[in-house]
């Protein structure tokens, strides 16, 4: 595969998918264009109460005569812009629509309620300073790079469930994405080599492990990636499997071959299978390489992860050799 089709070329550089969160650059022309707006009485229900189901809506109300509120609109316009959408501001003038802030006992302005989910739940009075907007809308929104996290971690799911199914491809877009959105996440970097080792690019995607830094090569999921890249390191130099074969059909006590095929297996995806040799070996003989195909499995655990199939198959069958 060439880098000019390679969806991973380069940690991602290649990458034909754009990172859509709410923290990022790219995404704060179209954020700002809805952010802010004017509403009447009628437009209330819709543009405050509906509209707060999606995220917090600011309701300012405020009054052309009202000189805090002259000095309010700027600083609060200039802070949710900034927000990028974790909150609306919507403006009334209660000049010219009296009835929804006297039903809500506003009594005095600038005044600042939150809506969520069609209900106010909180609100300041004056013309506060930028600091203390900005300490107001953590309140009611959660703090700030939340969102984006939480978007985030779905999407990283979301690339486990693609490579899980075989999408390769899909999965390292989604990777690419997250990487160009937060570059430290060891996650993605480690599912972007996961996919690079599922395309054939072992190389590239030991490249990529070891160049990661120091802190990231601790992250659970790079440590898987390193020890399956280790794994495979190793099948290369275990021989040709037909061979394996045939030497364990002439003498299936032949634990140094069932142990090289199983790691082999391994490599090749096909878990269940390396899983079931190292249990026969055990099983005829826990003696072999000081309990070898045991440690063995074990390292397959560890690469292959708790919640794997295979994982749970082999733990399962282990623990009634072991305690049986």
């Amino acid at each position: 595969m060439s880098d000019n089709s390679n969806p991973y070329g380069g940690y991602g550089g290649q990458m034909t998918a754009q990172a859509h969160f709410g923290g990022t650059p790219a995404a704060a022309p179209a954020a700002a264009a809805g952010l802010v707006k004017d509403t009447t009485t009628a437009g209330f229900a819709k543009d405050v109460l509906d509209e707060s189901r999606n995220q917090p809506v600011l309701v300012d109300f405020w009054a052309p005569w009202c000189g805090p509120c002259k000095q309010l609109a700027p600083v609060i316009e200039k802070v949710v812009t900034e927000e990028k959408g974790r909150v609306k501001l919507v403006k009334l003038n209660i000049d010219d629509h009296p009835s929804i802030p006297g039903q809500l006992g506003i009594q005095s302005i600038p005044a600042v309620v939150a809506f969520v989910d069609g209900r106010p739940v909180d609100g300041f009075m004056g013309a506060v300073p930028e600091s203390q907007i900005r300490q107001f809308i953590d309140k009611v929104a959660g703090p700030a790079g939340a969102d984006q996290a939480a978007e985030i971690e779905a999407v990283l799911e979301e690339a486990g469930a693609l490579l899980a199914s075989g999408d390769i491809n899909g999965a390292a877009q989604l990777y690419g994405a997250v990487l160009q959105a937060d570059p430290e996440n060891a996650k993605a970097a480690a599912g972007m080599a996961e996919c690079m080792l599922a395309a054939g690019q072992h190389d590239r995607a030991r490249e990529l492990v070891t160049g990661m830094p120091d802190e990231h090569k601790k992250a659970p999921e790079v440590q898987a990636v390193s020890k399956k890249i280790e794994q495979m390191d190793e099948a290369r130099k275990l021989g040709d499997p037909s061979a394996l074969e045939h030497a364990l059909a002439l003498n299936p006590d032949d634990h140094e071959a069932r142990l090289k095929l199983a790691k082999i297996l391994n490599v090749a995806g096909k878990r269940e299978e390396a899983a079931e040799h190292l249990l026969l070996i055990m099983k005829r003989d826990r003696s072999f390489d000081d309990d070898g195909a045991r440690r063995q499995l074990l390292e397959f655990f560890e690469a292959w992860g708790p919640k794997d199939p295979a994982t749970i198959m082999a733990r399962r069958k282990l623990s009634s050799i072991l305690f049986s």
